[in-house]
């Protein structure tokens, strides 16, 4: 299974879709982002993607954790999300 990696650019209702695809086919995703645009573009696409699922009787449950990652030589701090149906 494949991280998705959100930026502050990534528009919410496209990482819904892919939230959703990626859930429906292996059963859970994780999501990193690393600032708070980016944080502020994933917690709406799961909140979408809620209801994209609804219909099929699914729910989302989110756990959210720091992690620290390397980008371009430089320690950041990042938050995953784990994003399991319920």
């Amino acid at each position: 299974m494949e991280l998705l990696k959100i930026s502050s650019r990534t528009r919410p209702a496209a990482l819904a879709g892919a939230l959703t695809g990626v859930i429906r086919e292996h059963g859970r995703a994780e999501m990193q982002a690393v600032g708070a645009g980016a944080v502020n573009q994933a917690v709406k696409a799961i909140a979408i993607a809620r209801g994209y699922l609804a219909p099929s009787g699914i729910d989302l449950v989110c756990i959210p954790a720091f992690v620290d990652v390397k980008i371009d030589d430089t320690e950041k701090t990042a938050i995953r999300f784990i994003v399991l149906p319920a």
